[in-house]
């Protein structure tokens, strides 16, 4: 079986991870791919490290020409502007996976009030399936829709999911500071990620307005069975992939390092994507690099009574295209590592 798909918003930095990684499965054959910035040029020529790769040319937005050509697109289109053209989509019978994040949230008064906009399709709000796979892999086999979730939310949900789910910890008082590197931006010029401001440099940024807080607090709140409030704190790293997420929490109990891991080992059991570090080892973003893997790492500290927990994403793929393309495969019926099965970079 082939499936074949487009890629609506390939000359960003998602789009271009997106047919790096498709160009690898041998499930799909990209049919269609658009960007109004770059519309006439190759993918070689909008990413070198592209040329040879895909065959095709860029084009303006056209839902009917994508419809002609496509079964299945992936919308990587900027967030408010994915909500125009998504329902458009849907209704030509296409199967759309939407890297934006206008349809994570479940209520579209939230979502007006963290995205500025009122939301042009709420209907569809409650019908797509928020693509987690380690924690909604139902849900989303049977989808029309699914919203890919943002970085930071994946790298958050590994990392606490087996706490909540298990009532293991308090759910008030819960801080997370989190870590991206500058590619988590995107590749529009801005002042705040260009080389002379990242590099050498560390900073924090969006300390109380993180558009990814209410889709923390939502996701959270559905795995622990209760409305919760979390302390969130992203900073920019000088590095260009990776989200590195330390997370504080109370436990009901302290248990002992080896009553932990084994919480963390039986909860991910069958999950391809998802390890702890070894023992005594600190995860770190640079072993992820370039892959779908989560890597965690739970520390006790019974001194403080607290537990910290770690997890590192590559950004680019396990917090956002390789993510996109494991959806893709459990929508379409593939083996759900199919495409995503390339080691980490290093160094």
């Amino acid at each position: 079986m082939t499936v074949k798909v487009g890629i609506l918003g390939a000359s960003g930095y998602t789009g271009g991870e997106l047919v790096r990684i498709l160009s690898r499965h041998e499930g799909v054959e990209i049919t269609h791919i658009t960007s109004q910035r770059f519309a006439g040029q190759t993918m070689g020529a909008i990413f070198p490290h592209l040329q040879g790769v895909l065959d095709l040319t860029c084009q303006p937005m056209d839902v009917d020409r994508a419809a002609e050509v496509c079964e299945l697109v992936f919308c990587a289109l900027p967030h408010v502007t994915s909500m125009e053209v998504v329902p458009a989509l849907l209704e030509k019978g296409l199967k759309v996976v939407d890297l934006s994040a206008d349809f994570r949230l479940r209520d579209a008064d939230i979502y007006a009030e963290w995205y500025g906009k009122a939301h042009l399709a709420p209907g569809l709000l409650s019908k797509a399936a928020y693509g987690l796979p380690e924690l909604n892999r139902a849900s989303i086999k049977v989808a029309r829709l699914v919203a890919n979730p943002g970085c930071y939310p994946t790298s958050v949900q590994l990392a606490l999911a087996p706490l909540l789910a298990a009532g293991l910890i308090e759910t008030d008082g819960m801080v997370v500071d989190s870590k991206s590197g500058a590619s988590g931006a995107g590749r529009a010029p801005a002042q705040g990620t260009l080389y002379t401001e990242v590099s050498d440099g560390f900073k924090s940024y969006k300390m109380t307005g993180h558009r990814h807080t209410p889709e923390i607090e939502q996701e959270l709140a559905r795995i622990a069975g209760e409305d919760l409030t979390i302390r969130f704190t992203p900073h920019l790293l000088p590095q260009i992939r990776g989200i590195f997420s330390t997370c504080y929490v109370r436990p009901k109990e302290m248990l002992s390092l080896d009553e932990w891991r084994k919480v963390y080992d039986d909860f991910y059991a069958s999950e391809p994507f998802v390890q702890l570090a070894l023992e005594g080892a600190s995860p770190a973003t640079g072993n992820v690099r370039g892959s779908n893997r989560c890597d965690l790492g739970v520390f006790p500290d019974p001194r403080s009574g607290w537990l910290t927990v770690l997890s590192v994403i590559d950004n680019l793929v396990k917090g956002a295209s390789g993510q996109a393309v494991q959806n893709m495969n459990l929508m379409c019926g593939f083996e759900e590592t199919l495409g995503l099965s390339q080691a980490p970079l290093f160094p």
